[in-house]
């Protein structure tokens, strides 16, 4: 098991889940805000983070911020809203997942247990030498990087890892519950939208080579 820090400034949400969570026997600190969220983060280590974005004194986005200065620590996002700028935003900041509200506390752990292995160092190294060119796109995963025209593009960890796997198997028709259980997981929850922002920031990574990524009307996406 691992230690959760729990942030929101409703009490009901935040003591709900802490009670489901120590009772499957996960650690649980709960922060009522931003500010005392970094707070706990400076003088202690956590191995996932809950953060919801509306929050009083100090909102999400900017707590992630303070604590990202400091320490590596994945981050669960929760948003009521759901809006697409959120989750673009967030996504922006290297949050590493997001959900919205309501939620099941079930398929909350189920992420965050998702995370913190996710976190923990690869037990496989990378195959070597795995370079492939495209025009000006070169995309190096042993090295974990992208150059789009010789400019060097900077992406989360969560958007080189969805790369990666499209072009490992290009040609191939994905399907977005393929795409979760394999780059993020877990089992599909029946909410895809989490695929669909990472695929439309990764075009604009890409800029003039968008077109590599296709959509399958139905069916998911597939790098050609």
């Amino acid at each position: 098991m691992f230690h959760i820090l729990f942030v929101d400034d409703e009490d009901a949400i935040r003591e709900g889940f802490a009670e489901y969570a120590e009772f499957l026997g996960y650690d649980v600190t709960q922060a009522k805000d931003g500010m005392e969220a970094v707070a706990l983060c400076r003088a202690r280590d956590f191995d996932v983070i809950v953060m919801d974005i509306m929050m009083p004194r100090m909102d999400g986005f900017t707590a992630c911020k303070e604590i990202r200065r400091e320490k590596d620590i994945p981050v669960l996002m929760l948003s009521a809203r759901g809006e697409e700028y959120d989750k673009l935003h967030g996504f922006d900041l290297g949050i590493d997942d997001y959900v919205t509200k309501p939620f099941s506390p079930k398929e909350l752990l189920a992420r965050l247990n998702v995370l913190v292995r996710r976190s923990k160092p690869a037990s496989h190294a990378q195959p070597p030498n795995e370079i492939h060119k495209i025009d000006g796109l070169v995309i190096d995963m042993t090295a974990r990087t992208v150059e789009v025209d010789g400019a060097r593009v900077e992406m989360t960890p969560k958007e080189y890892e969805l790369l990666f796997y499209l072009v490992r198997n290009r040609n191939i028709a994905l399907s977005r519950e393929k795409l979760l259980s394999a780059v993020w997981g877990y089992d599909f929850f029946g909410e895809d939208s989490t695929v669909n922002t990472h695929i439309k920031v990764l075009r604009q990574h890409l800029g003039p080579y968008e077109t590599h990524i296709v959509t399958i009307r139905g069916v998911g996406y597939r790098f050609e």
